[in-house]
């Protein structure tokens, strides 16, 4: 099989249900997801899907993990699909950030808190909608503006409020460090701390001091625009062997910011439906790459 068969064999496997779409039965003529759905999901535009299971063009490897985990990928088809796209020189050395099976499983399932997965460099790789509810929209972003790093020392903390942001940039520096330790052969991460050792001069001095430190569970006020503010328990999980790293926002039982969790699941629930269409289908409003 080539990349292009391939992909419209692993679409037409991949139910609406398994990635959190609406769905109404009889409502669909083929099986699996339409190609503007996994254009939506993936961040490029149903033609530029169609060209790629035509053929006619070759996903870079950022598009090419967007889809494997769209498509729900596992370990040995990733490697097959990078090997057709020519990547397989990507799989060596660099900071890996394929979603496993069981990882999408989980994201899928925990509907009631706030999970997003990055990267061991802290780049945000996917997240359930709560957490967009909580968040805002970051399925646009790609590269360093998906990374917690670059964002926090360009100014952007986005809709979180840290009780102690020195130390919380101490920790993200450290986590670099040894990151760009592990995967000295990651280009892009390089580069990155390049640029940032270039431009800020408070991570290039947190850069060249070399601290030591560690996150920790914090709690964390996210500012909503439509709920207030909610104090949240932060915890970061790590994922072994996959070098990936969950993190995981949960509220006391019975608390106001449980609450107000339960509130934007509901109306994240209901924005999910604006933008997809209450018939359960998406239109891509993302430019090709």
């Amino acid at each position: 099989m080539d990349l292009p068969e391939l992909l419209r064999s692993w679409r037409a496997r991949v139910q609406p249900a398994d990635v959190g779409l609406p769905f109404r039965p009889g409502s669909r003529k083929t099986p699996g997801l339409r190609r503007e759905e996994v254009a939506w999901l993936t961040g490029v535009s149903a033609d530029y899907v169609k060209r790629l299971e035509q053929g006619s063009a070759r996903p870079s490897s950022s598009v090419l993990r967007s889809l494997a985990r769209t498509l729900r990928l596992s370990d040995t088809e990733y490697e097959l699909a990078c090997r057709l796209a020519g990547h397989a020189a990507d799989l060596n050395g660099v900071v890996p950030q394929h979603i496993g099976p069981g990882v999408q499983r989980m994201l899928d399932r925990l509907t009631d808190t706030p999970v997003a997965v990055h990267d061991a460099a802290w780049t945000l790789l996917e997240h359930n909608d709560l957490w967009t509810a909580l968040m805002g929209e970051m399925r646009g972003r790609r590269g360093r503006e998906a990374n917690i790093v670059w964002r926090c020392f360009q100014g952007d903390t986005g809709r979180v409020r840290h009780r102690n942001l020195e130390e919380h940039k101490q920790s993200l520096v450290a986590d670099l460090r040894d990151v760009a330790t592990r995967y000295p052969a990651d280009r892009e991460l390089a580069d990155m701390i390049s640029a940032l050792r270039t431009s800020n001069s408070e991570f290039a001095h947190l850069w060249e001091e070399s601290t030591v430190a560690h996150h920790a569970t914090e709690r964390k006020t996210i500012v909503h625009p439509e709920v207030g503010d909610v104090e949240l328990d932060c915890d970061v999980l790590t994922v072994h062997g996959a070098d990936l790293r969950i993190i995981v926002f949960t509220a006391p039982p019975g608390s106001e910011a449980a609450d107000r969790l339960r509130l934007l699941a509901v109306l994240g629930t209901e924005t999910t439906l604006d933008r997809t269409g209450r018939s359960g289908s998406r239109t891509s409003t993302r430019n090709p790459p």
